[in-house]
């Protein structure tokens, strides 16, 4: 399955409690789509968080967030991981 980080910009404002209770409702909605997301991370003063999913495609990993809160990203990237 390819796996994807996806970088959202959402500005000021935004915490930690808030993009977890955001990937709870990823969670709840991926299954339908054949999607996994793994991680994130936050910059709260940046107001950037970044998500790591496994997906068939870009477009289904932002279809997840589409549905679960209207968050997509703003950019999404196909990666690799190394050791």
């Amino acid at each position: 399955m390819p796996l994807f980080m996806d970088v959202h910009h959402l500005g000021d404002g935004v915490t930690m409690d808030d993009v977890a209770k955001a990937h709870q409702a990823d969670l709840a909605a991926q299954a339908g789509h054949d999607v996994r997301y793994l991680r994130y991370w936050v910059d709260e003063s940046g107001g950037q968080v970044f998500c790591l999913v496994e997906a068939p495609d870009a477009e289904a990993a932002n279809l997840v967030h589409r549905e679960a809160h209207g968050l997509v990203a703003d950019a999404i990237y196909q990666v690799q991981e190394g050791v």
